[in-house]
């Protein structure tokens, strides 16, 4: 897993599914924030001797356009200008893929994130950032960014990515709902099976519940969630490298999540996280579990009626005593190792993105990494906290993407009723085998 590893298919494979590979951490993607909401902040670079243009590549989504409308609008002076075209989630990783393929590329800064920077990084597709972060540690306070977040922006010892922003599964419920039916936040599945079946009786809620399944890219998210749940967070034995999918929490993690169907939309393994929504923006769902980039749009009163309806908390164990139902997904800033502009330019620009009062200016639209930031303004923190205390460990490795994408069809086949557990355990195993045996 050395940058001079040779290119064997399953890698080259891994990059070109990233869109459907990685959609877990599309954490708000589709929902935007206007330009207006760029905040000036120092940006004192040394002034290049020629005009240079800086093109940043990054999705827009309420949680993210904070930082890069704050990079284009503070760091555009002198002979720099900063372009950020506006993309959705799916174009982004299309241009990721492209511009990391050869020798050159067309964009100096990426959007990077915690599946993707072990994979990127394994090929030295990205710059090692160690000597810039020392270097600009104390000018722009980096001491302050949560060390959880850098190290998901690190591999094999060497940081790759500047955090700016996390996002963790957080659970939005109908309080108002809750609180007639005398029901408090379900804090085990079972507890959220016998709410929805109270919302269903006493509400003529017919789908009170909301996830995110969609079958081409958060199944295995789901899937991944309900597995650490039961602190048993990892596909694959990391030592080893033996895929872990005939073990007991995996026929657990598959039951349970199929337990919930009764109280969700027939179609829910079509819905993304704008369809879960949008469940909850017009009451046909009460209590949903989303990526905390999605929180904010929920409160906000042009988006429905029920805007002041809703509160938060973290997801439920799967089981009494267990992990939350919980993954975090940390966005950060890489620099391409294609680039022709010069990195210490590009670290400063970056830099100055998730600095203090720019960090600040993101509440409530986004989770910051950096720790000094003041988030009692945002509805929707303390549950995202919450969940991070509350969450399974991370597996960051290369090999995620790949096996996620080998388990999917498995689990769609599996959620609609097609196969059972245990055939749907010894098709998970063996598809993972077959992309570990290739990664060798």
């Amino acid at each position: 897993m050395r940058h001079s590893r040779p290119h064997s298919p399953v890698r080259l494979m891994a990059v070109g599914l990233l869109a459907a590979s990685l959609a877990l951490t599309a954490c708000g993607a589709g929902s935007r924030t206007g330009a207006a909401t760029a905040t000036k902040v120092a940006c004192d670079f040394t002034n290049p001797a020629s005009a240079t243009t800086i093109n940043v590549l990054a999705y827009n989504s309420s949680a993210v356009d904070p930082f890069s409308n704050t990079m284009v609008a503070s760091c555009t002076h002198d002979n720099v200008t900063v372009k950020h075209d506006p993309i959705d989630f799916a174009g982004q990783l299309e241009k990721t893929t492209a511009t990391l393929a050869g020798d050159s590329g067309t964009y100096d800064v990426v959007e990077t994130y915690t599946y993707a920077i072990p994979d990127l990084a394994s090929r030295g597709k990205l710059a090692p950032l160690d000597d810039l972060y020392a270097k600009n540690k104390d000018k722009y306070a980096l001491g302050d960014l949560d060390p959880n977040t850098l190290k998901s922006m690190t591999y094999d010892g060497k940081l790759y990515g500047l955090p700016m922003q996390s996002q963790l599964l957080v659970m939005a419920y109908r309080k108002d709902l809750f609180d007639k039916n005398g029901l408090t936040p379900p804090t085990t599945f079972e507890e959220l099976r016998t709410d929805a079946k109270k919302l269903q009786e006493a509400e003529g809620m017919k789908y009170p519940v909301a996830l995110p399944l969609l079958s081409t890219a958060d199944l295995d998210t789901a899937f991944a969630a309900a597995l650490g749940s039961q602190d048993s967070a990892f596909f694959v034995n990391p030592d080893t490298k033996k895929p872990n999918f005939t073990q007991e929490p995996t026929a657990k993690a598959l039951e349970q999540l199929k337990s919930l169907l009764p109280y969700m939309d027939p179609q829910v393994t079509t819905f993304d996280q704008p369809k879960v929504q949008q469940q909850l923006y017009n009451g046909k769902a009460a209590v949903a579990v989303m990526f905390s980039g999605r929180m904010n749009d929920l409160v906000q009163q042009k988006n429905t009626k029920l805007y002041d309806k809703f509160g938060f908390a973290a997801p439920p164990a799967v089981f009494e005593g267990g992990k939350a139902y919980s993954t975090v997904s940390t966005d950060g800033w890489s620099i391409p190792f294609n680039t022709k502009v010069d990195k210490d330019l590009l670290f400063e620009v970056i830099g100055a993105s998730v600095s203090q009062e720019a960090s600040q200016a993101s509440v409530p639209a986004a989770f910051p990494a950096r720790t000094t930031v003041d988030q009692s303004a945002s509805p929707y923190a303390a549950a995202t906290k919450d969940s991070l205390a509350k969450g399974p460990t991370k597996e960051i490795q290369p090999y995620v993407p790949a096996v996620s994408e080998a388990i999917r069809p498995v689990l769609a086949n599996y959620m609609a009723g097609k196969i059972d557990v245990g055939e749907a355990q010894s098709q998970m195993q063996a598809a993972a085998e077959k992309v570990m045996a290739a990664q060798k």
